[in-house]
C-alpha cells in the first residue's frame, strides 16, 4: 500500500505539470473572449479530462513496459510477465484497462444519487478497501487486474542494482 500512496503522490506532480502544459497551451491558442463562456468551459473541461486520461496511460504503458513506475523502482518491485519477462505494449495496455476497476465501480454507483462529498469518500475508499481485499481470494494473491493481464508483481533481485 506505500507503493500504491508514494504513486499517487507522484501522479499529482504528472498531472500538475500536464495540467500546466495543457493549460498554457491552451490559453495561447484559443481566444478569451468566447461568445459562449458556458460551452467553452465544459468544451475545455473535456478536452482537458481527455488530455490527463492520456497523460497517465502513457505514463503506465511506458513505464510498465520497462518494468518499473517510479514508485515500483523505490520500493524495489518489478511488473513482469508470467513468464518473467518485461510487458509487451499489449499486455501493459490490457493491464490499465483492467486496473479501472479499481475505480470505475464506485465511480458510476454515484452517478444516480447525489451524496456528499463525506459519503462519496467513504463510498470509493470502501469500494477499494474491499477490492484489494479480494485479492486475498486469488490463487497467486496477485491484484485481480494482474490476473486478468497475466502479469505478477516481484520483489526486485537486490543482487541485480
Amino acid at each position: 500500500m506505500a507503493c500504491f500512496t508514494y504513486e499517487g503522490i507522484l501522479l499529482f506532480g504528472v498531472t500538475f505539470i500536464s495540467g500546466l502544459i495543457f493549460t498554457m497551451v491552451l490559453d495561447t491558442l484559443m481566444p478569451s473572449s468566447a461568445s459562449d463562456p458556458v460551452s467553452k468551459s465544459l468544451t475545455y473541461r473535456s478536452v482537458f479530462q481527455a488530455f490527463i486520461f492520456c497523460v497517465l496511460t502513457a505514463y503506465f504503458i511506458y513505464f510498465w513496459r520497462r518494468g518499473q513506475t517510479l514508485a515500483m523502482k523505490t520500493w524495489r518491485i518489478q511488473l513482469l510477465d508470467l513468464q518473467g519477462q518485461r510487458l509487451s505494449t499489449s499486455m501493459a495496455l490490457k493491464r490499465w484497462i483492467s486496473s479501472w476497476v479499481w475505480f470505475i465501480p464506485p465511480l458510476m454507483a454515484l452517478v444516480p444519487f447525489s451524496l456528499s462529498m463525506a459519503e462519496r469518500a467513504v463510498l470509493c475508499l470502501g469500494w477499494i478497501s474491499v477490492w484489494a481485499t479480494l485479492a486475498r481470494f486469488q490463487a497467486s494473491q496477485q491484484f485481480w487486474h494482474d490476473a486478468w493481464s497475466n502479469t505478477q508483481l516481484v520483489e526486485e533481485d537486490p543482487k541485480q542494482s
